[in-house]
């Protein structure tokens, strides 16, 4: 058997009938439409979300779904773990120091050091933020914490 031998088993091909080609041909007229009416015209009928006149589901709902604070501050969240995992005994963690080990990604970000882990090195943290926990386990470790923070 080859690929131009197959062809359809008889009956299940059915070519579509073409209405509107003049009343000789059937479906003539109206073609199969009714009468007048919406529907009858051509781009006739309602479109997808018509809800009889009702305001449309879609226009019900807002646009987006809650709200944005403005005024928010996001900081790049660093766990002592992490300190104590990338910088050696006497080191200052600063941004230059984060952004030059890849923890971040510009200069100008904003960190926060939070207290999950362990930290033993000595270490002088100058970051925007220092959560509680973290900065008693960084003064329990031997290291200091300087403001701004």
């Amino acid at each position: 058997m080859q690929i131009n031998d197959l062809y359809p088993a008889p009956g299940s091909n059915k070519k579509r009938k073409r209405v509107g080609r003049g009343n000789s041909g059937k479906g003539g007229t109206t073609a199969g439409r009714g009468q007048k009416g919406q529907k009858s015209r051509s781009g006739g009928g309602k479109g997808p979300g018509f809800e009889g006149g009702q305001m449309k589901l879609a226009m019900r709902l807002p646009k987006l779904p809650g709200f944005t604070n403005i005024n928010r501050v996001e900081y790049a969240p660093v766990n002592v773990s992490r300190l104590e995992e990338l910088f050696n005994d006497g080191d200052v963690v600063d941004n230059e120091a984060l952004l030059s080990k890849n923890v971040i990604k510009k200069p100008s970000t904003l960190v926060k050091v939070l207290g999950d882990g362990d930290i033993t090195k000595k270490l002088t943290v100058r970051v925007d933020k220092v959560s509680a926990s973290a900065q008693a386990k960084i003064e329990a470790a031997g290291g200091t914490v300087e403001k701004p923070c």
